[in-house]
């Protein structure tokens, strides 16, 4: 199962709100190319708009980590903000304690275009 990580977190709710949307427009074409896929901020992002619930990763850090365990490949779309994202950061060192390979890529690269994934670190 792939692991898609994106930044997320940011003081303009219209900013979480994009980046939800692109990155869960992302998962849905993985998914019509035959790929599972977790996204945590497709699943945790109207959990947390509709409950109240923190939107930053130390809230989600435990349930992310375990769901990273199960998984066999992490790929990061590299919206604007993903090189400053904790959460990013932290998921792509948890994807290397577990030997996960790890994928960068940018919005307009994948399966809707026939490209290669993008760059793969070990």
């Amino acid at each position: 199962m792939i692991y898609l990580a994106a930044p997320y977190s940011h003081p303009d709710p219209l900013k979480r709100e994009l980046r939800y949307q692109l990155v869960t427009d992302y998962a849905a074409a993985l998914m019509r190319h035959g790929h599972e896929v977790f996204s945590p901020i497709t699943h945790s992002h109207p959990i947390a708009c509709r409950g109240g619930l923190p939107a930053e990763w130390y809230f989600w850090k435990s349930m992310n980590r375990a769901i990273l365990a199960v998984c066999d490949r992490v790929i990061v779309l590299t919206l604007d903000g993903w090189k400053q994202s904790t959460g990013v950061h932290a998921e792509i060192l948890i994807a290397q304690e577990y030997g996960l390979p790890v994928e960068f890529v940018a919005l307009g690269a994948g399966p809707e275009q026939g490209e290669p994934f993008g760059e793969t670190k070990p």
